[in-house]
């Protein structure tokens, strides 16, 4: 089946990488949008021929509706774009890569439109993963992951005729730049430290999420919500070559392994020619030349993120819109070098313990816990 594809986030580095492989798949672009890079979005529009091209700034989107008067490309801007862009009646699957919780409300009104949403937006699983799973199964919608580690997840699921059939999830971890030093020495590392990544390139804060090991505690939540899985049933181990992407564990005690390249381009491709495969924009791996595959236990005490991560996920309801909402906030500053690496976590602590919790949220509920915990990891003050 040939795509029709609205492509949210566009200009960043999940993006850019879907672009190739819609263009080596001969898919439709019916959409584009981004935050604020005209120039790129310009660039992208002008190859791919969208209908419609959304900047989230307004000032952006004056500067791209200049850019493009002498095409048919018509250009909106803000959430009202960003959702016509993600209910737009021409496409039939949007990829959501946009970073945060911006992502939930247009994921959810792609939903409600009865679409394929390729979800590479993990927040929003993490803060609102029921109403999201929800709204799929209450308007014939459906999510199919892109993060590498659920796209294995999802593939190696497809062994089994029910879920009872299912013993344990299992989510491999690159351990990131830090794997093996403690806590300590860690504390001060530096903006482009926790940017060297050993075998992903990524955007900047799924990157400081990895040094922290906090992403892998959002994906261990994403797993709960997206597979309907409870936290007993899930293990996260450090796998420091990213060859084996994630496993699942049957009641048989077999355990089915998906393989690859560290490329992002493969699981982009598999949420968009799903059920179907197609010839590869990726490259093969091979298995004659990669390292011996190695695995260990997480190391908790050096990288607090992940035991913080999985404790709201036990917690659930708005803890986990908490922990996500902190941490975004936490690693803005870090990024903007106002925050020492180690003080994420102790932002993030700081908010959680804070947290007014609601069990069953609804989403003014999620999005309200999102809003003062990010507060509250502004106003953390260290004690030294």
């Amino acid at each position: 089946m040939k795509r029709r594809i609205s492509l949210l986030g566009s200009t960043g580095s999940i993006g850019r990488q879907s672009l190739e492989v819609i263009a080596a798949c001969d898919m439709t672009v019916a959409a584009l949008a981004a935050n604020r890079d005209a120039a790129r979005l310009e660039e992208q529009c002008r190859r791919f021929a969208p209908s419609l091209a959304v900047m989230m700034d307004p000032a952006a989107a004056k500067d791209l509706s200049l850019r493009l008067s002498d095409t048919s490309v018509r250009v909106a801007s803000g959430m009202e774009g960003l959702l016509e862009a993600a209910s737009l009646e021409e496409a039939d699957t949007v990829l959501t890569a946009v970073v945060g919780m911006v992502g939930l409300r247009p994921t959810l009104a792609a939903l409600q439109a009865g679409k394929r949403v390729a979800l590479a937006n993990k927040e929003t699983l993490v803060c609102a993963g029921e109403l999201v799973m929800d709204m799929a199964d209450r308007c014939g919608g459906e999510v199919v992951p892109v993060d590498s580690e659920h796209s294995a997840l999802f593939q190696c699921l497809q062994g089994c005729r029910n879920r009872s059939e299912v013993k344990r999830l299992i989510l491999t971890a690159s351990g990131g730049p830090f794997w093996g030093r403690d806590r300590e020495s860690i504390y001060h590392a530096s903006r482009e430290q926790a940017l060297n990544h050993p075998n992903w390139s990524m955007g900047a804060k799924i990157t400081v999420d990895s040094a922290t090991l906090m992403n892998k505690g959002l994906e261990f939540i994403e797993a709960m919500r997206l597979y309907r899985m409870p936290a007993e049933k899930i293990s996260i181990v450090i796998h420091r070559e990213s060859i084996v992407h994630s496993l699942v564990e049957y009641c048989d005690n077999a355990v089915l392994a998906q393989l690859g390249a560290p490329d992002m381009r493969l699981p982009i491709q598999y949420a968009l020619t799903w059920p179907e495969r197609t010839q590869a924009a990726a490259g093969p791996l091979d298995l004659l030349s990669c390292p011996p595959l190695t695995f260990r236990e997480p190391d908790y005490e050096s990288f607090p993120c992940l035991s913080l991560a999985l404790a709201a996920a036990r917690k659930g309801g708005t803890a986990t819109a908490a922990l996500n909402g902190a941490n975004e906030a936490a690693v803005g500053l870090f990024l903007e070098g106002r925050i020492p690496f180690g003080q994420i976590a102790e932002r993030v602590a700081w908010a959680l313990n804070r947290e007014e919790h609601v069990s069953n949220p609804n989403l003014e509920q999620i999005l309200a816990a999102d809003a003062a915990a990010r507060a509250a990891a502004l106003e953390y003050t260290p004690c030294n």
